[in-house]
């Protein structure tokens, strides 16, 4: 029992910071986006194409990984702020790292805050950070039976974005296997192909971001 209750208290406490790191993210009118996927699925490709399409809004981006500032670097052109956390052995970001970050970024002049999770399909699923949407990520090379064998990462999800989706004709990949397994899981989360190569569905992509932004609490 004693180990319960240990359990309890640490998940209790983690709970408590991401919702105060949802807090600072509300009274600053910033929305907090949390993208989740597997490596290599295209986040930080995705980011970089889209930051530079929402100014004159600002963001800023929280990058995890185990090691590297690579990711960071390469968003930092574009973002007003960038932030890396390297979590060593941590196979996703937890709310006290996501914390730290916030106390080091200014919040006032921003409109939205892009968390790129560790690249992980099981691990992030399972821990809220204080954002207020959560986006799974697919790409076409990962194969269209990804819904069905991690489906705690697609049913947390408040939009499910299709990437590399120009590759989808030189790859065995069914979308309507990935919609049908959709449908079991998700019914909620709006789904879009899309490609930062061609910019296919990108424009669907930023308008409900935008949206999601329009519709936060006033500060």
């Amino acid at each position: 029992m004693a180990e319960v209750r240990v359990i309890e208290s640490v998940l209790r406490a983690g709970q408590e910071v991401a919702d105060r790191n949802r807090a600072r993210l509300d009274a600053a009118g910033v929305l907090g986006v949390n993208l989740m996927s597997a490596p290599g699925s295209g986040k930080t490709t995705l980011l970089q194409q889209t930051i530079p399409a929402l100014a004159p809004a600002r963001c800023a981006v929280f990058v995890g990984d185990l090691q590297t500032s690579r990711d960071a670097e390469r968003i930092a052109g574009s973002a007003a702020a960038a932030v890396q956390i390297n979590t060593g052995r941590g196979c996703h970001l937890n709310p006290m790292q996501v914390q730290l970050g916030l106390d080091e970024t200014p919040l006032d002049d921003l409109a939205y805050l892009f968390i790129e999770n560790v690249g992980n399909m099981v691990c992030p699923a399972a821990h809220t950070l204080g954002e207020h949407c959560n986006v799974a990520l697919l790409s076409v090379p990962e194969g269209d039976d990804k819904v069905a064998k991690y489906p705690t990462l697609f049913q947390r999800a408040d939009a499910i974005l299709v990437n590399k989706i120009d590759l989808v004709e030189h790859l065995d990949f069914d979308r309507e296997r990935v919609r049908a397994d959709l449908d079991q899981i998700n019914t909620r989360a709006p789904c879009f192909d899309l490609s930062t190569r061609t910019g296919e569905g990108l424009e669907a992509w930023l308008d409900w971001l935008r949206q999601r932004h329009a519709a936060l609490p006033a500060g």
